[in-house]
């Protein structure tokens, strides 16, 4: 109860600045670049900032790194005058004080997301939240969204509770630096230059999503990884980096989970601190996950991947899939340790659902994914 009283105060003096920013007009130039997940600009972000030129748009950076800091009273209060003067606002997750504030008449806000792809259930998707008795709802005040496929839009605009008009696929600027063939070849020479112990080796790239129903209770069964069996059956043909999805890495670093490879120097390489995970995708040889969204940008890489799905029911039933698991599945299926194991050895492409794959999620993407998502932010295709 003490909490709701805490967060009922906040969330009226959040929306009283907002209301006294409004004296001041909306700024046509300003663009305001805020996420509440990464410490640095990254993925879509990061590539919406480098396009838009600076003597075009007046661009303003708000970052925070996860659910964990928290901004000061001053950070605060210059978060909402910027969330209520800026012209665009571009998103790459979930914001809580855009979905308190009143979004002004013609103020644009996008909501660019992290994840290509149609996977796990979210927003509205998972909860009605018109139908919640809660003083804001999340993915509240987009007017913008972009996707991956035009078979996926319905897919966002359900998730966001938009209009499905108001869902473009213009497929993920981050995908663009995968057809970047210079790009590619300097991110290969740069990683193997600092782990030139690797050069040699097959790289298995361990990058599994979370398990829970909020971030900040995010877990991991870490025990179905038996890292022993994985060093004895790989031996030292392979390296076998870890890449833990944001929130668990958040957990493990604040204490609340734990996770010990100690022992498998060499093979165990921990390289979570990495937020985007677009350069190792580039260096990797099988990529093993799960329900995560990096099957997509993944798929664009060109190699073998592991499903590896010991708890798939029970995640089906809990989460929730927006399609059947076999719509998502171009690479073989793993169930405990041992069957990873061979499944990495044999390296199956299953060539004959890749095409399906690529159709139906991530036919947008093309190398030109920036310049598109640029044009329908600002309207330059209507000009």
């Amino acid at each position: 109860m003490i909490k709701k009283i805490k967060l009922g105060i906040k969330i009226i003096i959040i929306k009283i600045i907002n209301f006294m920013f409004m004296i001041f007009p909306i700024d046509q130039k300003k663009v305001l670049f805020l996420s509440d997940q990464r410490a640095a600009l990254g993925a879509n972000l990061a590539c919406m900032y480098d396009y838009i030129k600076d003597d075009e748009y007046k661009k303003i950076t708000l970052l925070k790194k996860d659910n964990f800091q928290h901004r000061s009273l001053k950070e605060n209060i210059v978060l909402i005058y910027h969330l209520t003067t800026a012209k665009y606002i571009l998103l790459d997750d979930w914001a809580k004080f855009v979905s308190i504030i009143r979004r002004r008449k013609k103020q644009v806000i996008v909501q660019l997301w992290h994840g290509p792809g149609a996977f796990k259930t979210f927003g509205y998707s998972r909860h009605d939240y018109t139908n919640k008795k809660s003083k804001y709802r999340m993915h509240r005040n987009y007017t913008k969204a972009i996707v991956t496929a035009e078979d996926i839009r319905w897919c966002f605009a359900e998730g966001f509770g938009m209009d499905v008009a108001n869902v473009k696929a213009t497929g993920f600027p981050r995908t663009d630096c995968f057809f970047d063939k210079k790009y590619c070849e300097n991110v290969r020479r740069d990683f193997y230059k600092s782990y030139p112990e690797l050069k040699k080796k097959k790289i298995v790239l361990f990058a599994p999503t979370y398990r829970g129903e909020t971030l900040s209770g995010a877990y991991y069964k870490f025990d179905e990884l038996n890292l022993k069996m994985l060093k004895d059956a790989l031996g030292d043909d392979y390296a076998f980096i870890i890449k833990w999805h944001p929130a668990i890495n958040s957990l493990l670093e604040n204490g609340k989970l734990s996770f010990d490879a100690s022992g498998y120097d060499g093979f165990i390489y921990d390289f979570s601190k990495e937020r985007d995970i677009n350069d190792l995708l580039l260096i990797t040889d099988v990529l093993v996950t799960d329900y995560s969204s990096v099957i997509f940008d993944y798929y664009l890489v060109d190699k073998p991947i592991v499903y590896f799905t010991y708890d798939l029911e029970e995640y089906k039933s809990g989460r929730g899939l927006y399609f059947p698991f076999l719509d998502y599945v171009y690479g073989a299926t793993a169930t405990n340790c041992e069957e990873m194991i061979k499944a990495i050895k044999k390296g199956d492409m299953c060539e004959d659902k890749r095409k399906k794959f690529y159709q139906k999620f991530m036919s947008a993407c093309d190398g030109k994914a920036t310049e598109k998502t640029y044009n329908f932010i600002f309207d330059k295709d209507q000009k």
